[in-house]
């Protein structure tokens, strides 16, 4: 049977406004009356109602994560970040797999707003639409949002976005110093993040003063995918001297395509994927990838909501810049 409020009260002998002070530590209590109510609620293991609190004080302390995919581990880790830099501020977050579809993200919109949240995260730049926009404005117009690698021109959204158009540009730059000029992009999703990376590949060769039309290579988005794809690419550019994959999964798919065409990596053909994930450190050999600095952007997205929460003066949109890590496959 579990021990309410008014148990404690009841035995302590004092009145359940009494055992409420204690337990949220307010003035006004005997010390000895506040070390007998403290004793009883550790004997009983009471904790009080969060959910009834919550309806008490308007407050739930509890912030919603929407990940479109789980499954992508560049989400599930920036998910973590956030979770543990928001945790340390007593939050509880609520994280939920939405899936790609507008109409199913719109649901879960309105579950963070059934929910109570005082907050949300929205991470990845495929919830820049139109669609997710009307839904903020409808549903949690009255709580801060912050979209992680995106941005919607909202008076109560919040972005903090990766410089991964002028790092890609860069990419383009180190080919070039290392004598690499006949260059492909490798994308699969055209999510708007993966589309300014393809904008930074062509901006690249133009700084480099290449007139020539971008290659740009399509594949499915998977391992395999990326395999059988460079394979085919390879087969039919055989000039092709260096190769950027729009996520370093797809560039771990690459480099095998590459290695059982009996392809040098990086002589003949360079690699540069594009997240420095884990994927960077285990593809043999080890993968160059631009780093989008994902564990800056999650703990920066936190912050920037917790300032909105405590009403703190704070910009709408921060640019974090990229940088390239080097290591093998260039």
């Amino acid at each position: 049977m579990s021990v309410t409020i008014y148990d404690i009260a009841k035995e302590a002998g004092v009145s359940a406004s009494t055992v409420s002070r204690a337990i949220n530590n307010k003035d006004g209590i005997h010390p000895e009356t506040k070390k007998r109510i403290l004793q009883l609620l550790k004997k009983y293991n009471y904790f009080p109602n969060e959910t009834a609190r919550g309806l008490v004080t308007k407050a739930s302390r509890m912030i919603g994560i929407l990940v479109s995919d789980i499954r992508t581990m560049h989400h599930t880790v920036s998910a973590y970040f956030i979770e543990r830099e928001l945790a340390k501020q007593g939050y509880c977050c609520i994280i939920f797999n939405t899936g790609p579809e507008d109409e199913v993200r719109t649901d879960y919109i309105q579950i963070l707003k059934r929910r109570r949240v005082e907050g949300a995260i929205l991470i990845g730049s495929t919830f820049q639409t139109e669609a997710i926009k009307e839904a903020i404005s409808k549903y949690l117009n009255d709580v801060p949002v912050v979209i992680v690698n995106g941005y919607l021109d909202l008076p109560n959204v919040y972005g903090v976005l990766a410089d991964e158009m002028n790092g890609v540009s860069d990419c383009v730059k180190l080919w070039y110093s290392k004598g690499h000029k006949n260059l492909a992009f490798v994308i699969d999703l055209h999510t708007p993040s993966n589309e300014l990376k393809m904008l930074g590949f062509e901006q690249g060769l133009r700084n480099m003063g290449d007139k020539r039309a971008p290659l740009i290579w399509e594949c499915e988005s998977s391992l395999q995918g990326a395999y059988e794809a460079t394979k085919k690419l390879m087969e039919e550019h055989p000039e092709v001297d260096g190769i950027i994959y729009a996520v370093d999964l797809l560039a771990a798919g690459g480099v095998r395509a590459l290695t059982d065409m009996g392809i040098a990596i990086p002589e003949q053909v360079s690699v540069i994927g594009i997240d420095n994930s884990i994927y960077g450190e285990i593809c043999n050999p080890r993968l160059t990838s631009l780093d989008n600095k994902l564990m800056d952007l999650s703990i920066s997205s936190a912050r920037i909501l917790m300032d909105a929460l405590q009403k703190q003066l704070t910009t709408k949109k921060i640019l974090v810049f990229s940088s390239i890590v080097e290591r093998e496959t260039t």
